[in-house]
């Protein structure tokens, strides 16, 4: 069959696709990966055929230029009925849609539908805010689904959203995302159905064990860690004396902000008191802003997170998808450091109520604090033992090889 993997122009989004490319490819379907113009490297570079569509998202540039991208529109942390009421919602969802979907999916979905209906793809899967994705299966009646890369604040937010909207009188029940996504659809000869904001079932790389109750069909697969075109270092190799704990703000967001929400100068300073090697990802940006570092720490602009993580006993880190799900897969106590943004909050609660980690609010936490959070995970034996449970989880789910005859059969099931 062909098969058509499409995200929103984000090279980390890139990269969680490509492991399931190559099963797709290595089984014997035709495999296209399509994003911006400003993907095509890295999906060259990942082995994949690129397939340039639309122009490149501005998001970036308005992102940086905001003081916080924290707010209570971008806090989606909370997913459930209890804590949602229809006013906040709604706007939560006009804001949505107005300032993060349509820049990142607007820029590019009139080029992928056009390329849908000349290749005809059987099955379309897209990563969870690359609705295009839905757009253009639908617009030539192929089978589609989401390959989950967090928490699935989106379905169940959106489930959440029809409930509170069945409770409002009929001429208040606005649907932001119906608006938009309707309007695109006719406009491609087709009318809006619910499967393109929740696909026609989900890919889900996030562990069983902390994810969310879904109403949505799931299929769950092994997070497969590529960290793209890289090499080892040979500081890897080397016999360690002392424990490591890994540090990293987040490259992509990093990139994408303009800067990082780790308070990096308090976390030097808390690991700078600990008998511990820290090893610490920053960019150039970042060790500017920090200055000096302790004689314990090593400084890197990147070192693959598969070939790090495995020589770790702790990470710091800001929660993103990448990270968490490679320490997770090698059994790493985490300590995280989220904002209320996506799923990053919810995340770290999850990781903390199965014994794997511990978080705090960057804005709260302090050299003290962060110090004794680390020292209780290279310590206590309970965070070993809770990310131990959480890596034997992973290890028992599907990897992508094995779920391929699972799509083969559910694309000849929804494909039309």
């Amino acid at each position: 069959m062909r098969v058509l993997l499409t995200t929103v122009s984000e090279k980390s989004h890139v990269l969680t696709m490509a492991p399931l490319a190559w099963a797709l490819t290595n089984a014997g379907h035709e495999v296209r990966v399509a994003s911006a113009p400003a993907m095509t490297d890295t999906i060259t570079n990942a082995g994949l055929s690129a397939v340039p569509v639309g122009t490149d998202h501005a998001l970036h540039d308005a992102l940086a230029q905001e003081d916080t991208v924290e707010n209570e529109f971008s806090d989606w942390s909370e997913p459930f009925l209890d804590k949602q009421n229809w006013e906040m919602l709604l706007l939560k969802y006009q804001v949505a849609v107005g300032y993060a979907f349509q820049p990142y999916n607007d820029t590019i979905v009139d080029d992928l539908v056009s390329f849908a209906r000349s290749w005809k793809p059987d099955l379309v899967l897209w990563d969870p805010i690359t609705f295009a994705g839905g757009v253009a299966a639908r617009a030539v009646g192929a089978a589609h689904a989401r390959l989950n890369w967090c928490l699935d604040i989106y379905s169940t937010m959106r489930e959440v959203f029809h409930q509170l909207a069945a409770q409002q009188p009929p001429e208040q029940r606005s649907d932001p995302m119906a608006d938009w996504l309707g309007a695109q659809l006719e406009s491609y000869g087709s009318d809006f159905h619910e499967d393109v904001v929740n696909g026609q079932w989900t890919v889900d790389q996030v562990p069983t064990s902390i994810q969310i109750p879904l109403s949505v069909k799931r299929v769950p697969v092994r997070y497969t860690p590529y960290n793209g075109r890289s090499v080892i270092p040979s500081w890897l190799n080397e016999p360690q004396e002392r424990r490591r704990v890994l540090l990293t703000p987040g490259m992509s967001f990093g990139k994408a902000l303009g800067s990082t929400f780790v308070p990096l100068k308090e976390s030097f300073e808390a690991l700078s008191e600990l008998d511990v090697e820290v090893v610490a990802t920053l960019s150039e940006r970042e060790r500017e802003a920090v200055g000096t570092f302790p004689d314990n720490a090593r400084v890197v602009d990147f070192v693959p997170m598969h070939a790090a993580l495995p020589t770790c006993s702790a990470v710091v880190h800001h929660g993103g998808f990448g990270t968490w799900s490679t320490a997770a897969l090698y059994g790493v106590p985490q300590f995280i450091l989220p904002i209320r943004m996506a799923d990053m909050w919810i995340k770290a609660e999850q990781t903390a109520k199965v014994g794997a980690g511990l978080y705090s609010h960057p804005t709260q936490t302090t050299a003290e604090s962060l110090r004794e959070g680390v020292r209780r995970l290279l310590d206590e034996s309970e965070f070993a033992e809770g990310a131990k449970n959480l890596r034997h989880g992973i290890l028992e789910t599907p990897t992508v090889n094995d779920i391929v005859p699972t799509l083969e059969d559910l694309t000849a099931a929804h494909r039309t």
